[in-house]
Formats: C-alpha cells, structure tokens, sequence
C-alpha cells in the first residue's frame, strides 16, 4: 500500500526510555515494557520481542523509537499505548534505538 505524505504526517514517532520489561505471563511471544515518553505516566506496551530477548531486563535503560499515536490495543488482557519501532528476521532484531543523549519524548 502506497501512502502520500498527509498520511505520514499522520504518524508521530517519539523516543522512550525502556523503565521496566517482563514477560507476559501464558506468552511464549510477549514482553510487557513500561516506557517514558515524558508524559504525566510512563506507557504501557505490549510487545511480541520476547523471542529475541529472553531475558526481557536487557531492554531497561534502552531510548527507543515508538509509534505513540497509535489506538490503544489490547492484547491478551493488557493494554497496549504505543508500538516500538524495530526491523527483523526469523533469527534476529534491530530495535531503532538512538544515543543517550537525545532526549526522550523527542
């Protein structure tokens, strides 16, 4: 699907910083992260990386891209308030990460 740029500008992108990250509980797939945007609250969301990060503490203190304007889903009894922007293959993942020295919320 091609989109133009109106639809892209649509889509807001802002850099969080990984507070907290557990499994969910009854997934193989999900990892629950807490996430700073600079909000009131940090943001729940719920991800399907846990394949790649057994052990899901390695992503605390990570400053990562996220889709933040995202409708809020919920998945498997949780609630979902943004979507980590990453790239992968069956055996690996680059999330898109940026230097600590860009500031989350950005």
């Amino acid at each position: 699907m091609i989109i133009n740029i109106e639809d892209f500008k649509k889509v807001e992108i802002r850099i969080g910083k990984i507070l907290t990250a557990e499994p969910v509980e009854g997934s193989e797939k999900l990892v629950k992260l807490s996430v700073d945007f600079v909000e009131e609250s940090p943001r729940q969301v719920i991800s399907g990386i846990a394949k790649y990060f057994p052990d899901p503490q390695q992503l605390i203190g990570k400053k990562c891209a996220f889709v933040t304007n995202l409708e809020q889903k919920e998945i498997m009894g949780l609630v979902s308030q943004a979507m980590i922007v990453a790239a992968s293959s069956e055996s690996t993942i680059s999330l898109y990460e940026v230097s600590d020295s860009i500031s989350q919320g950005t």
